[in-house]
């Protein structure tokens, strides 16, 4: 026999079915983050990014209560590390940490597998660090104008180091060029320790070098360092005048780590990032970890950090295409 339900009954299931889902839905929302975040290093193990990276992901789990796991990624001008995180929801459980030189990878590579500007979203800029010029020991150059001089005088003759295509020292080298209105031999290395050993045999005359490779071979004599990049001379080589003292501003320039994730992720949990990465970086543990290579905590608010990246990649591109860097495929 068929079961005659009146209109009133039906709407009272039907709300009766609301409620339950909406307190249902409510006790599964939990808020962020609620499970372990992963920050994946478009860099290698023991490089610059890496060690940042994992003193600030220390430091946030250590504050927070979080569970913060780090994992390498390195290649392809950090679009390995890249893909990677795009790979996961957008959510805010899995970061990416980005270095200076993937701004130029778009000018790089034929074919890039991402949108950097648009296909991530910033978290916020962990850390600068400046380049320091130094020569091996037997070119007679004593500044900046003394190694142009020598570069003009031999084009193509001497030739600067770097630790492979795409890095900083190779694009701050070619910057210098352009810039400087001279002609030098680019000679890229697997490894920072092959770059500085034939800089310091002499094999290669110049390099643009972060200062925590060399500063020991700096103060015993084995290199000499002409300028830092800094806008203002740095602690560990407090004795080496910046570009800009030596009348050459233009050639001031950073290096940079910065947290990003993807696209889409909700605000409140790329807002929830940002305040724990700041409060890391106001640490002084942070601060004086961060030292040790030569670097110093940056921090700040999401959008200028979205800023920085979308200047850089004008900045890097316009150099790649104005040096001729040949593009990678």
């Amino acid at each position: 026999m068929p079961i005659s339900v009146g209109r009133t009954a039906i709407v009272r299931l039907t709300l009766a079915c609301l409620v339950v889902g909406f307190f249902v839905s409510g006790a599964g929302a939990q808020p962020f983050p609620s499970q372990p975040i992963h920050i994946t290093v478009a860099a290698g193990a023991g490089s610059p990014p890496d060690i940042v990276t994992r003193v600030v992901a220390n430091a946030m789990a250590k504050a927070e209560g979080w569970t913060v796991v780090v994992e390498n990624k390195p290649g392809a001008l950090q679009t390995i590390g890249g893909r990677d995180v795009l790979g996961h929801p957008a959510d805010g459980y899995t970061i990416c940490a980005f270095s200076m030189p993937v701004t130029a990878a778009p000018a790089l590579m034929v074919n890039m597998p991402f949108a950097l500007d648009k296909d991530f979203a910033a978290v916020g800029l962990v850390s600068r660090s400046y380049n320091v010029l130094v020569v091996t020991p037997s070119l007679p150059a004593n500044s900046i104008a003394d190694l142009i001089a020598l570069l003009k005088q031999k084009p193509n003759k001497l030739a600067f180091s770097s630790g492979g295509f795409g890095t900083p020292a190779h694009l701050v080298g070619e910057m210098f060029k352009l810039r400087e209105h001279v002609s030098a031999l680019h000679v890229p290395y697997a490894r920072i320790p092959q770059a500085t050993g034939d800089l310091l045999n002499g094999t290669n005359q110049f390099m643009f070098i972060t200062t925590l490779p060399v500063v020991g071979l700096i103060k015993a004599g084995k290199l000499r360092a002409l300028a830092v990049t800094a806008p203002n001379r740095i602690d560990a080589l407090p004795d080496v005048a910046t570009v800009a003292e030596q009348g050459y501003p233009e050639l001031t320039v950073e290096a940079w780590v910065g947290f990003v994730v993807k696209t889409g992720t909700p605000q409140d949990a790329t807002a929830k990032l940002n305040t724990a990465l700041n409060k890391a970086l106001a640490s002084p543990a942070v601060k004086e970890a961060f030292a040790k290579i030569g670097a110093e905590t940056a921090g700040g608010m999401r959008d200028q950090f979205a800023a920085l990246i979308g200047a850089q990649m004008s900045h890097w591109g316009k150099v790649v295409k104005e040096s001729g860097i040949t593009m990678q495929k």
